[in-house]
């Protein structure tokens, strides 16, 4: 068996052409789609990097393994105490451990257990290579590391390499010679001059004038992501410059896949394409950057080409990126651990059966602490810490017929906020009912109890400050009201 995985970082699949986008922003992605099967509904439990990372390659929810945020004590995966063993559960626990027992030669070639001192990440990969600019890497970076161990490897049997780009990443950087092929292409149509002009006037951090968290700064090694947005000008670059990290990796995806063409192994190849979480570009007045617990963020795109499968196919059903690993152990007929908490949809993958949940929990407590819950058309976000956005603690969209969430129907829908709410205690409690043993802490409170999500802590002072200079002071007093130890 030989698995080729990207590992393709704050893609949103609706910037892809197989998930219809109109741009024509992954022709290598699209042709792998066309061979396998698309996810429609796939989220990572998770956001954004580190916990969503984390969360895939232990199999579990971020509340059970306390990894939820980027920084404090919720960006430790929990010490397993007296009763750790000589190596540790992930060291047999863990997917790429699991990958590795059952007869793969493990390799990865990312950035990320540096870029956030998650070493854990690597547990299991027999051989990892670290292009060393911790996330700040293009391609050209990752591909000649990927193409040499093409070269040296493919035709050997039983191998799983897992290849981590960041071209999609902030700050967008596409190389000035690529150029800007959308040029020319219309903006997504749901933007407006209006729209701008009102999402400048929100506040919080990587709003529409402070693209940069808490200022307007811009970095001149990276002209495609402007400091704030004044006009639909400014959209463009940011859409663009976006779009252009898309095209630019999809190009090196392209000779990854060539080169695996010309060693022979493409017919009896898996390719499993998908990515940590999306990005915000308006949604909830948030640009560049993956900032909350909804469909913008959690949604992400999963393409899997697996031999035996059909080809062209496309699921509905709603699945967890942490449900890949209980889906390869029921291919390959082995028993998942006992610790995880993913379900299979090999079914839907191999014979094109619906495998999908009932309702999924996405969390987020980088940028915000939030919880939410995907259930038919609905996506219901309850706010515990709201980032210095101003968030309302519960809001609801239609997202078939809202996809941007743009129209919170939460005073309008109560008994719909009541579902989700009771969705959400629900897996809170059996959540909490199955806790590691010594731990009786829900992580998302730990967050709040050490002053707040990461990228939303220390900040508020001066951001009051910018704030008075933007004649956006009015959000003053209510900011001080639900964060008044920012100001003690």
């Amino acid at each position: 068996m030989r698995i080729l995985f990207l590992d393709l970082d704050t893609l949103r699949p609706d910037h892809l052409g197989c998930y219809g986008y109109k741009r024509n922003t992954s022709p290598n992605i699209d042709r792998v789609a066309a061979e396998g099967v698309r996810f429609d509904q796939y989220y990572c439990s998770d956001a954004p990097c580190l916990p969503s990372r984390t969360a895939l390659m232990t199999g579990r929810f971020g509340i059970h393994t306390g990894v939820v945020g980027h920084g404090g004590t919720a960006a430790d995966v929990r010490l397993e105490g007296a009763e750790r063993g000589f190596h540790g559960r992930l060291a047999r626990e863990g997917l790429w451990a699991v990958l590795r027992d059952s007869g793969l030669h493990t390799c990865s070639i990312s950035p990320f257990a540096e870029r956030h001192g998650s070493w854990t990440f690597n547990a299991g990969f027999r051989e990892v290579h670290n292009p060393g600019k911790y996330g700040n890497e293009s391609a050209e970076d990752v591909t000649p590391i990927a193409l040499d161990w093409i070269e040296r490897n493919a035709k050997k049997d039983n191998w799983f390499l897992h290849v981590n780009y960041w071209d999609p990443h902030t700050p967008y950087r596409a190389p000035e010679d690529f150029g800007n092929p959308f040029a020319d292409a219309p903006l997504p149509d749901w933007f407006s001059e209006e729209l701008v002009q009102q999402h400048r006037q929100y506040v919080g951090p990587h709003t529409a004038r402070e693209i940069s968290m808490y200022d307007d700064r811009t970095d001149p090694q990276y002209p495609r992501q402007p400091g704030e947005l004044r006009d639909l000008g400014d959209v463009r670059r940011i859409i663009d410059g976006y779009d252009c990290g898309i095209a630019y990796m999809d190009r090196h995806i392209g000779r990854l896949l060539d080169a695996l063409s010309e060693q022979g192994v493409m017919d009896d190849l898996a390719i499993i394409i998908t990515a940590d979480h999306g990005e915000n570009h308006g949604e909830l007045g948030i640009y560049a950057e993956h900032a909350t617990a909804d469909v913008i963020t959690c949604r992400i795109p999963m393409i899997v080409r697996w031999p035996g499968a059909a080809a062209g196919h496309v699921d509905t059903g709603l699945h967890y990126q942490l449900d890949l690993g209980p889906t390869l152990c029921d291919i390959w007929s082995i028993e998942p651990p006992a610790s995880w908490d993913g379900q299979s949809y090999a079914p839907a993958l191999l014979r094109g059966v619906d495998a999908g949940r009932e309702h999924l929990v996405v969390s987020q407590c980088c940028h915000v602490c939030q919880r939410g819950v995907r259930f038919g058309p609905w996506m219901y976000v309850r706010t515990y810490h709201d980032g210095y956005h101003l968030f309302p603690d519960e809001m609801l969209f239609d997202v078939e017929n809202d996809p941007h969430e743009q129209t919170d129907l939460a005073g309008e829908r109560p008994d719909v906020c009541r579902a989700a709410a009771c969705k959400l205690a629900g897996w809170h409690d059996a959540m909490m009912a199955t806790q590691p043993d010594g731990y009786q802490t829900d992580p998302l409170r730990t967050v709040i109890a050490e002053g707040g999500p990461q990228h939303a802590r220390g900040h508020l002072a001066t951001y009051c400050e910018r704030l008075k200079q933007t004649g956006r002071d009015r959000a003053i007093a209510e900011l001080k009201r639900r964060h008044p130890r920012e100001f003690a």
